[in-house]
């Protein structure tokens, strides 16, 4: 850090900035802000960040991660208003739980790999005596994307021996998923092909988590960004044709597609 006494004067400035945001002479619409309302602008904020990183745009990272941080000081201001915690106690928690979670850095336990770094840090997890679930799914954010929950049900699954043993399994898993899909759409059943296209969604995902590789919310991504450079690519050409989408035909966009398949 260049200067901690800078960032102390900082952060405090900071804090003092957003309760005058929401004080009863700041904001109108800072003053009207709760927990669940700025849930959609932490949301937007992260997706945003993400870009940045993914962009390798580190300006853009910087005002990015300034914005989320906002959030979190806007979320302790609220709590603090309401007699919950506030932005201190937030800290202290953290910083004594990222202390108990790693005795190998902290105090004298062993750990030389990232596997045994995670098996430690489960093992701290187990004695922090917090209320136990009902079920080991609980645990499992509700608000993560369908992809990754997808991901992190089969990988708790996993942790007690529900898994396959395989790859070959999961393909052909996924093959029988897409026979009932195509039953389902030959019998005009538009529940039961809901159903069978979530079920095909959850098993192409377990072969992603199975090969330990990237998750499959990553190669969607990939491969959402590959769409939408190949369509741009069509976008651009018409253009340069003097045409736009409209009065292109789907021969002609057909061919650009293969082009770009070509060039990107």
């Amino acid at each position: 850090m260049k200067d901690e006494t800078k960032f102390k004067d900082i952060a405090t400035a900071l804090l003092r900035t957003v309760e005058k945001l929401r004080a009863p002479e700041g904001c109108p619409w800072d003053r009207e802000q709760t927990h669940h309302s700025l849930r959609r602008c932490l949301m937007e904020e992260c997706a945003e960040l993400l870009d940045a990183i993914d962009n390798n745009d580190h300006e853009n990272m910087r005002e990015e991660l300034g914005d989320v941080l906002l959030n979190v000081y806007m979320q302790c201001v609220i709590a603090d208003e309401n007699g919950s915690f506030d932005i201190v106690d937030v800290m202290e928690e953290l910083s004594d739980k990222l202390i108990r979670r790693h005795p190998h850095v902290f105090s004298d336990a062993y750990a030389d790999h990232p596997d045994k770094v995670i098996a430690l840090w489960q093992e701290v997890k187990k004695t922090e005596n917090k209320p136990k679930p009902k079920s080991v799914l609980d645990k499992i954010p509700v608000s993560l994307s369908s992809l990754l929950t997808a991901r992190e049900l089969q990988r708790k699954g996993a942790e007690y021996g529900f898994d396959w043993e395989k790859t070959e399994q999961i393909v052909e898993k996924i093959e029988e998923e897409l026979a009932e899909l195509k039953q389902a759409l030959q019998d005009g059943n538009d529940n039961e092909v809901d159903d069978e296209i979530g079920d095909l969604l959850f098993s192409v995902v377990n072969l992603s988590r199975f090969r330990k590789r990237e998750t499959a919310e990553e190669l969607l991504r990939r491969t959402n960004m590959k769409f939408k450079e190949r369509f741009q690519y069509i976008e651009k050409e018409l253009a340069a044709q003097g045409k736009s989408l409209e009065e292109a035909s789907l021969e002609e966009m057909d061919m650009l597609w293969n082009q770009a398949k070509e060039t990107k």
